[in-house]
């Protein structure tokens, strides 16, 4: 076979619908129409004399062949991707482009403050998108470029992702004002007797602070299980009930706050990009502004 007579777009197409197992969605993904990924893969189907996708249940599943050609198909466009995006150098201040990141709620409150006052001076022409996805669908939506970045706590171990080390944070329970555990010794007697609200984005499963409880034989009493932070401070300020939070959330909204009578593991928080985005310019520009609003924030 003479590769000077494929047309490498062809393998552009491949990779998409290989990614996406959707001619519909790798059309959306390269901005073109269903019928023009179709005849690209008919022509691609001719020259290498195999159907390369064959249409299932679940979508377009790739014939062992397809399979085959995945892997060097994709180190051969990233390699080429790069050379090309190495001459290029991303200026935000003029760029219009849109970033989308998955973010854990206590993520959103920290940093996006100070990110967002960064773009409005500095880079009026970026947005974002923050969303929140299944961990489990973050591998998946990084390598398909559904997602640029993802902030999350650790994340089970992928060879195709590349993280930083983004935070730090340690729990701390808090409480209203005039609250009776203000006064005196917090102790795990006192803190396990409380009512708790638990905060989780998982409807269900152990939080990070019930993890550290159940390692020393307790457990503390979950009174009312929350997805979502918003509603905490009104439920507090009217009740006796306590939660275990990040400080820097405790810090940010004032609530009074004591360290937890226990050890507990510290949350971590990790920026996650995919590796074929490591050398793309303008994620590695928007991995550069967390990591100075985070250390802005620290200060």
């Amino acid at each position: 076979m003479n590769l000077s007579r494929i047309d490498l777009n062809l393998f552009v197409v491949f990779d998409a619908i290989y990614s996406h197992q959707s001619l519909t969605r790798a059309a959306g993904v390269l901005h073109v129409t269903q019928p023009a990924v179709s005849n690209a893969l008919a022509r691609l189907r001719n020259t290498l004399d195999d159907p390369l996708f064959v249409r299932g249940p679940s979508g377009m599943s790739p014939t062992p062949l397809a399979r085959q050609l995945i892997t060097p198909v994709r180190e051969a466009l990233r390699e080429l991707d790069q050379c090309v995006r190495t001459r290029m150098e991303f200026n935000a201040a003029e760029a219009r482009q849109t970033f989308r990141i998955h973010a854990t709620e206590h993520a959103e409150i920290f940093l996006l403050p100070s990110l967002l006052k960064h773009l409005q001076d500095h880079a009026p022409g970026i947005d974002l998108e923050v969303v929140f996805m299944r961990r489990k669908e973050i591998p998946l939506a990084l390598a398909s470029g559904e997602l640029q970045l993802a902030i999350d706590a650790p994340l089970i171990n992928s060879s195709e992702l590349l993280y930083r080390s983004l935070r730090s944070d340690h729990y701390v329970c808090v409480m209203r004002n005039g609250h009776p555990l203000t006064e005196g010794e917090l102790t795990l007697e006192r803190f396990l007797s409380a009512r708790h609200i638990h905060i989780s984005s998982r409807s269900r499963g152990s939080g990070h602070v019930d993890l550290a409880l159940r390692s020393i034989g307790q457990q503390r009493r979950i009174a009312l299980r929350l997805q979502h932070h918003s509603g905490l401070p009104g439920l507090l300020h009217n009740s006796d009930y306590i939660a275990a939070v990040p400080k820097t959330q405790a810090l940010r909204m004032g609530w009074q706050q004591r360290p937890l009578p226990f050890d507990c593991p510290p949350l971590e928080l990790n920026i996650y990009w995919h590796k074929n985005a490591d050398h793309e310019p303008s994620i590695h520009w928007l991995r550069d502004r967390l990591e100075a609003c985070v250390d802005a924030d620290s200060q």
